[in-house]
């Protein structure tokens, strides 16, 4: 005779599937009928400690938000017979002494099904729940840092279109890509039109062939890029602007995209022409003025790669006590071996409080209204110095918001000592020339 099949241990199996299952009589109170091995792991309870009491009894809510999503999906289990997926919820659970006691913080997701009986009558109610807690919380961080990360965009977005600078940037092959609202701006052409080499056809027709060959050999090299040249504004006037371009690399050495960008200096290359024709006894003292000029130049007005490239003086200042947030190699130059970062100005700069800049500094931030200051008169200290530096500086100080509300000033500078002084060197020639 064939050996008889032994009775199949249901709740046995029942114990032993390999997920968190907890079975739910369908009363009110939600009495607990049994659970996994696998529930028992996670819940830190034991069977006993469970079985036959009310759900809230035995895993008592410690947010009420909480408890009411568990007792909706129950009623909606109740009421339409059909399967009831929770939102993600988080419910922490207490570790046993013997583990070192205190609540361990737990995310779940937890998914109720109808158990019928033959009559088609809802009987238990079956919940599923998965721990998530290292799913949820890869979810938050990569949340939290796509927000950081457009937060930062956002920041260098504002900074490059505010820059009194006319920004672009440009692809390995040197094809334009970008150009900042300034430049479109200042030429009143549509971005399109200058993407590519688009740009080269608003130049003038004299410089057009020599500023062409200078970026095609800077792309070619990797040599850095500056050009002076005549760009025709949106009025159809052909301005001089000086022009700076540097490449980025990667790891591997090689570039990646070009940052430029051009500053106009149409007066002052016009003042020095106006100085050499003043005078034609004057022509060597003029000459030097221009190429004291052109040195300034190099150093204040050819911007930057980026912030911390950029060989104009930028800072960026935060809040109504102006604190340092942001200063790049250039200004730090001006100031050597003075601590500025994390300090506010009028503690960093303590001089220049009473020549007037912290009051200016005051006005802009509160009224919103931008500060522009051409040939600046400042006094500091320099370490080393017995008398204190007298500069001249020309000043944009304008205000940045962040959600709508004033949180700091931007200040864009360069210093003009020597041109100044070249210039009143002239001024005083002039007005006193040279006798027979």
């Amino acid at each position: 005779m064939p050996t008889p099949a032994l009775p199949v241990d249901y709740q046995r199996l029942f114990h032993q599937l390999p997920e968190n299952f907890l079975l739910i009589d369908a009363d009110a109170a939600a009495t607990i009928v049994d659970n996994t091995d696998a529930h028992v792991g996670v819940s830190l309870k034991s069977r006993a400690e469970v079985v036959g009491k009310a759900f809230f009894e035995a895993f008592p809510s410690p947010d009420q938000n909480q408890g009411d999503e568990i007792r909706r999906s129950h009623e909606h289990v109740r009421q339409h017979r059909q399967p009831h997926q929770m939102p993600v919820i988080r419910y922490d659970l207490e570790r046993p002494g013997e583990q070192g006691g205190g609540f361990e913080e737990l995310y779940w997701q937890a998914t109720h099904y109808p158990v019928l009986n033959e009559q088609g009558e809802l009987q238990y109610i079956l919940q599923r729940t998965q721990d998530i807690t290292e799913q949820y919380r890869a979810a938050q961080a990569a949340e939290a840092a796509k927000k950081a990360l457009a937060e930062e965009q956002e920041r260098t977005r504002f900074m490059l279109e505010n820059l009194p600078v006319l920004v672009w940037t440009a692809g390995p092959d040197g094809g334009r890509d970008y150009f900042n609202s300034r430049w479109l701006a200042f030429t009143g052409r549509p971005m399109e039109a200058d993407l590519g080499s688009g740009w080269l056809e608003n130049l003038h027709p004299d410089d057009q062939a020599r500023v062409s060959e200078t970026w095609h050999q800077s792309v070619t090299t990797g040599a850095t890029y500056q050009v002076e040249y005549r760009l025709r504004r949106h009025d159809g006037q052909y301005r001089w602007i000086l022009v700076r371009a540097t490449p980025r690399r990667n790891a591997d050495n090689e570039i990646t995209m070009w940052v430029g960008g051009a500053t106009d200096i149409h007066e002052q290359r016009q003042m020095v022409q106006e100085l050499l024709e003043a005078n034609e006894q004057q022509g060597l003292l003029s000459e030097q003025a221009y190429e004291l000029y052109q040195k300034a130049e190099s150093q204040r007005e050819t911007y930057y790669n980026l912030f911390m490239q950029a060989p104009a003086m930028i800072c960026v200042l935060r809040g109504p006590a102006h604190v340092y947030d942001f200063v790049n190699p250039v200004y730090q130059q001006i100031f050597p071996g003075r601590q500025l970062l994390g300090l506010p100005v009028a503690e960093a700069l303590p001089e220049v409080v009473d020549q007037g800049i912290i009051a200016i500094l005051d006005k802009v931030y509160q009224t919103g209204e931008s500060f522009y200051g051409n040939e600046l008169n400042l006094k500091f200290i320099r370490p080393g110095e017995r008398e204190p530096y007298n500069g001249y500086f020309n000043f944009t100080y304008q205000q940045f918001q962040e959600h709508g509300q004033a949180a700091g000033i931007m200040v864009f500078a360069y210093d003009v000592t020597e041109l100044v002084v070249a210039r009143q060197a002239l001024e005083g020639l002039a007005g006193n020339p040279p006798t027979a």
